[in-house]
């Protein structure tokens, strides 16, 4: 029986040395939920306890557990192939020089875009009703920076043209799609997108920034300001969730990924085209792997790993070789994102953890 008491102990550490107010971690290893527990606050303005239901805003978590599966649905479905370039999916490309980007080097982030831009600063002097054409009219006009295929470059702009394909291929939102094709499939209620036109759901958020943007503290409402800029719903942010669904979600996609049994959701094949990392690209797609040093999952995790960071303090990693899970949920940008401390506990939690788990 593993004595989780030094997990325990870094994550109360955390809070008490301020690192994130408050956070959930479950970790799974062989098939089975082996730690979950809560620690510190949700809203520490409220004083609100943190607790295993809290649901999060995931952040980029968004890339690889709604947009990315949303690819692989519509590619399962011989909607889209990867190689497929942007131009033959959205007409308004077609005479761009990103009508040649593929949808697979956008999910590798080598599209030739730039990381980030600020849109939401000219997205606020709209009506709402334009902003979600006039975002894509900026992604339309907007340079590469790159060749495409040229160069590995984080790309949130890369996961908003993606979204833009789900939706035209789909002729459903995004997060109607997702959840349609693929939580509601699993069971699984809680991983949603926070609509701002929609009725707030009954549930306990944890709490985010004080956005000097929007002058007030952020709580149930996506973080990110393009995201909210046109509504909640993008591709690269607007993902809620709690520990548990995002593990019942990663537990199916390593269940398909090792093809132990008729596939739940994706064939084996497609699985592991998308976690095992490219030769190109050196990413998995849509997904993140470890770096050679300084990887936020530390130094254990095998280099067959796959998991993303998400800016608000969130994370999971994937080890599909020992089929160890980790998540990692934390509101570390509450009530401000300068609090980075996270970047250096993430790889020493994720090392105690692998530790105990190879004892």
């Amino acid at each position: 029986m593993t004595n989780w008491e030094p997990v325990n102990n870094l994550m109360e550490e955390a809070v008490a040395n301020e690192i994130f107010p408050g956070g959930v971690l479950l970790v799974a290893a062989a098939d089975s939920v082996v730690f979950f527990e809560a620690y510190g606050y949700a809203d520490i303005f409220a004083k609100q306890p943190m607790t295993k239901e809290t649901v999060f805003d995931l952040a980029s978590l968004t890339k690889p557990l709604a947009t990315t599966l949303a690819v692989m649905q519509l590619v399962s479905q011989h909607k889209l192939r990867l190689e497929q370039n942007l131009g033959s999916v959205l007409p308004l490309l077609y005479n761009s020089e990103k009508s040649r980007i593929t949808l697979k080097q956008l999910l590798c982030h080598t599209s030739g875009l730039c990381d980030y831009r600020p849109y939401y600063e000219s997205l606020d002097k709209l009506p709402p009703e334009r902003r979600k054409d006039a975002l894509r009219e900026f992604l339309v006009s907007e340079p590469l920076i790159n060749p495409p295929g040229a160069k590995v470059l984080y790309s949130d702009l890369g996961f908003m043209l993606l979204n833009w394909v789900v939706e035209q291929v789909s002729e459903r939102r995004l997060d109607q799609f997702v959840d349609a094709e693929i939580y509601a499939q699993l069971g699984i209620e809680n991983l949603f997108f926070v609509n701002l036109d929609s009725e707030p759901r009954n549930v306990q958020f944890a709490a985010t920034e004080r956005c000097p943007w929007r002058d007030t503290l952020i709580n149930g409402v996506v973080h990110d300001e393009n995201a909210y800029a046109v509504g909640g719903i993008e591709g690269h942010a607007g993902l809620f969730g709690t520990a548990a669904d995002v593990y019942r979600l990663l537990f199916v996609l390593l269940t398909d990924f090792y093809g132990k049994s008729e596939s739940i959701l994706f064939e084996k094949k497609l699985m592991q085209t998308f976690l095992i990392r490219d030769g190109s690209s050196g990413r998995p797609l849509g997904f993140d792997a470890p770096s050679s040093t300084g990887s936020s999952c530390g130094q254990y995790f095998s280099k067959k790993s796959a998991g993303h960071l998400g800016f608000t303090g969130t994370s999971f990693w994937m080890d599909l070789d020992r089929g160890v899970i980790v998540i990692l949920l934390t509101n570390r940008v509450h009530p401000s994102r300068d609090n980075v401390k996270i970047k250096a506990f993430r790889p020493q939690l994720h090392d105690v953890v692998m530790t105990l788990i190879e004892s």
